[in-house]
């Protein structure tokens, strides 16, 4: 269709009413265009062993855990995929981790492309950064730190594995590498070692705990953090960010193992069998993995419940900004901790390692995290009517879908259709939630043109 305008000049109107999207729009839409295209992929003969492909609702299911590095799987990734099917699986995690932008700035630079404005706004958004100053090298360097990262690690469990499976354990080694640093959690161990078994044959082996643990907390502490760690080279000269980043993450991981060390010891279904050394590396382990990462060496379905509520409050802590993790964040989690410490305190302002924390930043801290609650509030309602589980399995399988973490009591191949769908989209708002949810706010700020007078609000 076309108007004429007076002289005869035709006006499209296309370039009346042609879409604007805002950069973090155009992020949830590259994600969801991600996802198609991976289902679509799975979907093939080619995909899987027995040449029959996946069930939509399967292949979306999977494609979406291994964009938004999850982890949930409703078949068994080793024995149901073909290795066509890992390839594709293995690339969309690693597409996932470093996010839309990085991939598509790797591609333009492979190719020469100019990174334009536009670019960098998205980039910005995409990264959590603050300003758009240094995004394209900041990119550069998440791409050069990944790869790198990635390759020390696969080689170090190859070398591992090598003795054991032979030429398998070389490729077992980095594909498992890419799912760990990316912190999906994807495993190749059912024609091995069972079905959904994930590494439990490997509790008590220091060599794969502490690489894969490694993977997983730099993949989760965030790039930002990495790359300021390298060019500071000194605790006190890090941003104000990072040291709350280290210092949060450090504490949740050790008091995350003692409290599980200390749950679990005992029990003759988890840690009660295992050696001294099995039982701290099971709880250290356990305390890593829910930091988003999805691996675990002990069975979560037959842990007590007071652990499982412990691992429901790490996975919806999460990661940490900018990182290839979800969940709220360790950030946010500190700024809300630092908030209600300052009014206990009667102190005005919230402060940490001699900074004050804006009043902004707090009210985006609470904003994400209650509106992170009552996602998963409302999508365990939704399965305790749709799902035949108990209420700790429900609460427990959706924060993991939220928090991208992969965890699971082993409820995930017996969901229905509905309750697959909801996962789906649980996993989908954990991946671009925080980001989109965090920025769409900061975006839309506007000083109030009228400020109005007080009003007293009674609270407790």
């Amino acid at each position: 269709m076309s108007l004429f305008d007076g002289k005869q000049r035709v006006v499209n109107l296309m370039d009346i009413t042609q879409w604007r999207l805002t950069p973090y729009q155009i992020l949830v839409l590259g994600f969801a265009g991600l996802i198609l295209f991976g289902a679509f992929l799975l979907m093939l003969p080619l995909s899987t062993q027995s040449g029959d492909g996946t069930p939509f609702v399967d292949a979306l299911f999977t494609s979406t855990s291994a964009v938004c590095v999850t982890g949930l799987v409703v078949v068994d990734t080793g024995t149901f995929y073909s290795s066509f099917g890992h390839i594709v699986i293995i690339v969309l995690i690693q597409a996932g981790g470093l996010g839309i932008m990085a991939m598509s700035t790797l591609f333009a630079l492979l190719i020469g492309k100019k990174i334009r404005l536009k670019e960098r706004l998205l980039m910005q958004e995409a990264m959590n950064q603050l300003t758009i100053s240094g995004v394209v090298r900041l990119t550069i360097y998440i791409i050069r730190v990944t790869l790198l990262i990635e390759f020390v690690g696969g080689t170090i469990l190859a070398m591992r594995w090598y003795p054991e499976m032979g030429a398998k354990g070389i490729y077992y080694g980095y594909w498992h590498a890419v799912s760990a640093f990316c912190n999906a959690g994807f495993d190749l161990f059912g024609p091995i070692t069972g079905k959904f078994s994930s590494i439990t044959s490997y509790v008590d082996d220091i060599t794969v705990n502490l690489t894969i643990a490694g993977l997983l907390i730099l993949g989760g502490i965030g790039f930002a953090v990495m790359y300021d760690i390298w060019t500071s080279r000194s605790f006190r000269k890090l941003a104000m960010h990072s040291k709350i980043v280290l210092v949060t993450t450090g504490i949740l991981i050790l008091a995350g193992a003692i409290l599980i060390y200390m749950f679990e010891h005992a029990n003759p279904d988890t840690l009660g069998p295992l050696t001294s050394q099995g039982k701290i590396l099971g709880s250290f382990f356990q305390s890593v993995t829910p930091r988003t990462a999805g691996y675990n060496t002990i069975d979560i379905g037959k842990m007590y419940n007071g652990s499982l509520l412990l691992l429901v409050i790490l996975m919806f802590i999460g990661a940490s900004p900018a990182s290839t993790g979800g969940g709220i964040k360790t950030s946010t989690f500190a700024v809300l901790v630092l908030a209600i410490w300052a009014l206990i305190r009667g102190r005005s302002d919230a402060e940490c390692f001699g900074r004050r924390i804006p009043k902004e930043i707090i009210y985006k801290a609470f904003s994400v995290m209650f509106i992170a609650f009552i996602l998963v509030v409302a999508v365990t309602m939704a399965l305790t009517i749709t799902e035949h589980a108990e209420f700790m399995q429900v609460l427990f399988e959706v924060t993991s879908a939220f928090g991208t973490v992969g965890l699971t009591t082993g409820i995930t191949p017996s969901l229905s259709t509905a309750g697959k769908g909801w996962l789906i989209l649980t996993m989908f708002a954990g991946r671009v939630g925080p980001i989109t949810l965090a920025f769409a706010i900061a975006m839309r700020a506007r000083k109030a043109q009228i400020q109005y007078p007080e009003g007293k609000i009674i609270i407790g």
